[in-house]
């Protein structure tokens, strides 16, 4: 694979380093302009958000990653690249680089997600398969997350050419162990993402994030079995406040499984009986109008403010979210000092972002 260049090993170096997340990389890239130039900034930001023992990644850890990546046949997708799935980049938290392994110019297809349970039944197993089969027929590609159960049968009805799987681990990562198979299958004749670096374990915490790059590169989700309280109801949450199409299949009632589908359903989620009923659902939706792209790099930079509006901004917050829109309203301050007050309090550890646009300490 092509070496990284120098902007794209700073890229990746900001990315990586503690506290930096997709947020927070755009302020950094629209107030330094690149890179480089934010990585040199970063200490003296953190200082005033109160860190004084802040370090940016080791560019030497940084290049250790990206020739584990070559050496894997993998490749970086950088937000900004022709190559990069453009629905997914007009997504604020949308990752700034992700990895890949396959055929990147799936990305670039119409797609929609089909997630569920793992321990889906029979019936919804088969249902999934054919909702994919169907999908790949019209040029579709299918996103899923490569999981037991109703991802692993989307992923099937599709057939890897047809289809996307985002996982929550590194690229060198075979989970779940009885995909192995079918993971080398999308990561060669499909395609495979990750936001992780190679060597991640499939954590917990990996999987929420995942969820939202499955939704936000789709024009709709569509969950075939899903207990309330699910990963599935998650992506879907995701789908709908990014503007994309929820939908859901229904499902008997006395079956556990089926209780989030019909709930989604219930709160206006679009009913799925066959493909045509998501091929109606997302010929409404015009990708390049969804939103335009985030990442203005051409923005102005963020006016500096003094000890006087951080602590002003600092004091309306606790550990419960607030909206930022409610913090610019309650200090009267010009919505770029309060933007760079909450950037110095991420950078050091300090602050939490959550969504819908809302902030907490930390």
């Amino acid at each position: 694979m092509t070496a990284l260049s120098a902007d794209q090993l700073d890229k990746l170096r900001l990315i990586r380093t503690a506290h930096i997340g997709p947020v927070a990389y755009r302020q950094l890239i629209a107030r330094f302009g690149t890179a480089g130039r934010a990585l040199d900034a970063l200490p003296d930001l953190a200082a005033r958000g109160g860190s004084r023992a802040f370090r940016p990644a080791d560019s030497r850890h940084v290049r250790a990653e990206a020739e584990r990546v070559g050496q894997l046949g993998a490749q970086y997708l950088f937000l900004g690249d022709a190559d990069y799935p453009a629905l997914l980049a007009t997504a604020d938290a949308a990752p700034v680089a992700m990895i890949a392994r396959g055929n990147v110019a799936l990305a670039a297809r119409p797609g929609v997600a089909i997630v569920g349970a793992r321990n889906a039944s029979a019936a919804a197993c088969r249902f999934a398969r054919e909702l994919a089969h169907g999908l790949a027929a019209r040029s579709i590609i299918a996103v899923s997350g490569l999981a037991r159960g109703i991802d692993t049968a989307a992923h099937i009805g599709a057939t890897p050419t047809s289809s996307v799987a985002v996982i929550g681990c590194g690229i060198d990562v075979v989970f779940p162990p009885e995909n192995a198979a079918l993971q080398e299958a999308m990561a060669s004749d499909g395609l495979l993402l990750t936001e992780l670096p190679p060597g991640s374990e499939p954590l917990a915490r990996h999987f929420p994030a995942r969820n939202r790059i499955i939704a936000w590169m789709s024009l709709g989700t569509v969950v075939v079995e899903a207990a309330p309280r699910s990963g599935s109801l998650l992506t879907a949450r995701l789908a709908g406040e990014e503007g994309r199409e929820v939908m859901a299949v229904p499902g008997f009632p006395a079956d556990p499984r089926a209780q989030g589908c019909n709930s989604l359903i219930r709160e206006g989620a679009t009913l799925v009986q066959s493909v045509d009923d998501i091929i109606e659902a997302i010929s409404a939706i015009d990708p390049p109008a969804v939103r335009e792209p985030r990442g203005d790099y051409s923005a102005p930079p963020p006016a500096d403010l003094g000890e006087r509006e951080r602590t002003q901004v600092v004091g309306l917050m606790s550990m419960s979210p607030v909206s930022v829109d409610e913090l610019i309203r309650q200090t009267a301050l010009p919505p770029a000092l309060v933007q760079t007050a909450l950037l110095e309090l991420e950078i050091a550890g300090r602050l939490q972002r959550h969504a819908g646009g809302r902030v907490s300490l930390s």
